[in-house]
């Protein structure tokens, strides 16, 4: 007994190395691996381009988080779409571009933007459901629709056929933090930005890790994190919202007042979905909080 539980632990301990080994490797290599494709893709001549290519290209503008760059990644993913329509790459791109154009945006009503992004995903799914990517992007769309049950389990396929895929983590992270299981999902995040640094999404998993801890009613830890953010990403509107209500709710109101009236001016309409209106994937009680603090911080709408 004592010497099969001793061949029991070298085992596990061996299988503990291959597991810290394959994710270092995922952190060295994947995310410089989708830069250089991308960047190749961007050398190319608009005549040559084929569906991947025309793909890589749709990334690179949807990473740039503006209207602008947006239509375009949007262009990019639909010019896939065309030249390949069983290639799964220009739905997934287009499930995301859309949704970020209406919620950042509004280039469309939200709710559209939901339904279109879950019906590409599902296309995405339907042509290959051995895709882990395709099937993190589904999740995506089910989490936009406050289905978090339903993006946690499409999270977990896709981490069932790709282990190391960083942005299955982001979104089995969303859907805990915005189920309520707020530690779980800060630890998905978490992960989810150590293997890829360079995700071009980044500033969305940032934003997840901000206010879970806001939720968690950590504020002085959640203002270091927005003020960590703020200062690699300037121009996202998110973080000041999530500084704002911070600073309000531990009492600093000068520097409450001048965050929340730089997430008002960076992106009024945006503001307005999230706190005026309840975004479909926000709890209520979630929402309430969120208010709470921003009203301290001087909001009166």
């Amino acid at each position: 007994m004592a010497g099969r539980s001793a061949t029991t632990a070298t085992f596990a301990d061996i299988f503990a190395v291959q597991d810290e080994i394959t994710e270092a490797v995922t952190i060295a290599i994947a995310p410089a691996i989708a830069e250089a494709e991308q960047q190749r893709a961007m050398r190319k001549p608009p005549e040559n381009l084929d569906a991947w290519a025309v793909y890589q290209r749709g990334l690179w503008h949807l990473g740039k988080f503006t209207v602008e760059d947006n239509g375009l990644a949007e262009n990019f993913f639909q010019q896939a779409i065309d030249l390949d329509p069983n290639f799964t790459g220009g739905y997934k791109g287009l499930s995301l571009a859309r949704f970020q154009g209406a919620e950042k945006f509004q280039t469309r009503s939200l709710a559209d933007a939901q339904a279109l992004a879950e019906g590409l995903a599902r296309r995405a799914v339907a042509l290959d459901g051995g895709d882990a990517e395709a099937r993190s992007y589904l999740g995506h769309a089910l989490w936009c629709l406050g289905d978090h049950e339903g993006a946690r389990a499409e999270a977990e396929r896709a981490l069932t056929i790709s282990p190391n895929l960083a942005y299955a983590h982001g979104v089995k992270g969303a859907s805990l933090i915005f189920s309520g299981r707020l530690k779980e999902g800060a630890a998905a995040v978490e992960r989810c930005i150590r293997l890829d640094p360079r995700d071009p999404y980044l500033p969305a998993h940032l934003n997840r890790a901000v206010l879970a801890l806001y939720f968690s009613g950590e504020y002085e830890a959640a203002i270091e994190a927005a003020k960590g953010a703020i200062r690699s990403y300037p121009n996202f509107p998110n973080y000041y919202r999530w500084l704002a209500a911070a600073l309000g709710q531990t009492g600093r109101a000068e520097e409450a007042k001048e965050a929340l009236e730089k997430a008002i001016s960076l992106a009024p309409a945006t503001f307005d979905v999230y706190v005026r209106a309840r975004v479909a994937w926000m709890r209520p009680e979630d929402h309430a909080h969120m208010v709470e603090g921003l009203r301290k911080a001087g909001w009166d709408g």
